[in-house]
This record gives C-alpha cells, structure tokens and sequence, in this order.
C-alpha cells in the first residue's frame, strides 16, 4: 500500500504564518503599553498640578492641618478628609470582611456545584449595581432603618455610608477569597479528615492558613476599592469634614471633597482649584501603597504545591 507522500513546506506559507503572528504580538504590545502610558500620564498631570499647589499652600500645612475649608478662609489642611476616609474604609470592612470570607468559606468547602453555580453569580451581581444607587439606598432605607432601632444617627451620616460601602466589596472579598480557597489541593484536606478532622477544623485549620496569601490581598484590594469610592459617600455620608469623626454624624472623605470642589463655581488657576490635584494625589499614593502591600504579602505567603 502507499504512503501519502508528505506535504511540502511553502516558503510563503511560513511567511504569511510569522507576519500573522507579529502583528498579533505586536498589537497586544500595543494595547499594554497603552495603558501604562495612560496609567503615566494621569499620574504627570496630578503630580504637575499638585506641585503648582504646594507653591502656593506649605505642603506641611497642607497635610497635618485640622481645617479644611478651601472656599471659605482658604484652609487646606487635608487631615480630616484623611481621617474621614480611613474611617469609612474601617468601618466598611468590618461589614465586608467578615460576610466576604464567610461567603467564600462556604462556596468553597459546603456549597454543593449546583448551589455555588447559583450563589457566586448572583454575589458578584452586586458588583455590577451603580454605586449611586447605593448611595440612594443608604439615604432612603439604611439611614431610616437605624433611626428606627433607637440609633441616633443624622440623615447624612458615617455609619449607614460605610454600612453600604461594606456591601459593595463583598463580592470583590467573597470571589477572590473563594478562589484562592478552592486553589487549595485537594490532597491536604483528605490528609485532615484521615486524622479525623471535622470540615469546620478543615475549613479553619487547613483551608484558610493555606489560602491565606490570596485571602489577605484581596482584603486589601477591596479596602482600596473603599478608599476611591465617591457616589456612595456623596449621596450619604455628607459634606462636613471632622478631625474626629463620629459614626452618627455628616463626613467628608477626600473623594465627596473633591466632588465638591469639582461641581462649585471654582475659578482656575486659583489654589482651590490646584487643591483638587493635591487631594488625588494624596488618594494615589495611598492606594498605590496599598496595591504593593498587597503584592508583597500574596508573594511573602503564598503556598506553592506541585
């Protein structure tokens, strides 16, 4: 019998093939370097107003001030924005942290495939609700809700803002959390349960110490989320700004500032306006900071199996 003789190799046909593939190559190139000229480019411009700012305000007084109050007295001290924002972001997690890892907890170790094909994408829905409605649902419905239960809390207030910001993230700490779990082998939870391990001591003592690294990095993640939310925080939270903030009463954390200052009759060229740059740049760098600690933890913890 025959043998097919073998299809020989067209020179044209592999030139064809690598001009294909460069162009590929060359295209996806493109696509990264552009958003990291981007990326660049929003941070010259904020670095570039920003400096204009602090010819004109002492960056000194410009970070460990107690007044903010830019249109009336000229008071640039941004450490109350700061503090506000620390504050939403704290309290924020202690909704989202703990629901969060629960939830991942569960769709990871007790969810059967059927219920978690229903669970993860119903929770992740919440990622895609506008964070104005949020913000709406907080004024209209969270805020009357606690008055109603006996706490004292003002119609724009702390505590029903972060309770929503809170909400927000969960589904940014249930998802990457749940993933990180279930990247966990297999073979270390059937080693605990030959020692007789119930699935809550699996879960708890097996589980989460491996997974810990993706765990705590996306806790971070949604943290800085919470740093850079705006619509939530300007619809519920208020626009005055406290050194000392308290839960029940009105905030201003630096994004609702900067909102503020970007929807009044400010003038350019005027140190109010530069003031804009200087708060988004203190927001940068706070949660650029946060992105490195988040990838120095998940690469200092993280497991690797084979």
């Amino acid at each position: 019998m025959s043998e097919e003789p073998a299809r020989p190799a067209f020179a044209g046909e592999n030139r064809t093939r690598s001009a294909k593939e460069s162009a590929i190559k060359w295209f996806l190139f493109v696509c990264a370097a552009l958003s990291v000229f981007v990326t660049l480019a929003i941070v010259a411009t904020l670095l570039f107003d920003a400096i204009e700012f602090f010819t004109r305000v002492s960056p000194l007084a410009f970070f460990t001030g107690t007044n903010w109050s830019p249109k009336i007295g000229e008071a640039f001290g941004v450490l109350p924005l700061v503090t506000n924002t620390l504050a939403v972001t704290a309290l924020s997690a202690l909704v989202a942290i703990p629901v969060g890892t629960a939830s991942a907890a569960y769709l990871s170790e007790y969810a059967s495939d059927q219920v978690r094909s229903v669970l993860k994408p119903a929770l992740e829905v919440l990622a895609g609700i506008p964070t104005v409605v949020y913000g709406l649902f907080a004024l209209v419905y969270v805020t009357p809700a606690l008055q109603a239960v006996g706490i004292p809390v003002g119609t724009f207030n702390l505590l029903s803002a972060s309770i929503m910001v809170g909400v927000m993230i969960i589904p940014m700490v249930s998802s990457l959390s749940e993933d990180a779990m279930s990247a966990v082998p297999d073979s270390l939870r059937q080693g605990a349960y030959g020692l007789g391990a119930t699935k809550f001591e699996v879960t708890t003592t097996v589980v989460v110490p491996a997974a810990v690294s993706g765990i705590f990095s996306s806790f971070i993640l949604a943290l800085s989320r919470a740093i850079g939310e705006t619509m939530i925080v300007v619809v519920a939270a208020g626009m005055s700004p406290q050194l000392v903030p308290s839960p029940f009463g009105s905030i201003q954390p630096m994004t609702s500032a900067m909102v503020q200052l970007a929807t009044s009759d400010l003038a350019g060229g005027t140190a109010a306006y530069y003031a804009l740059f200087a708060i988004g740049l203190t927001l940068f760098v706070i949660t650029f900071s946060m992105n490195v600690a988040s990838n120095w933890v998940a690469s200092r913890y993280r497991e690797e199996y084979e």
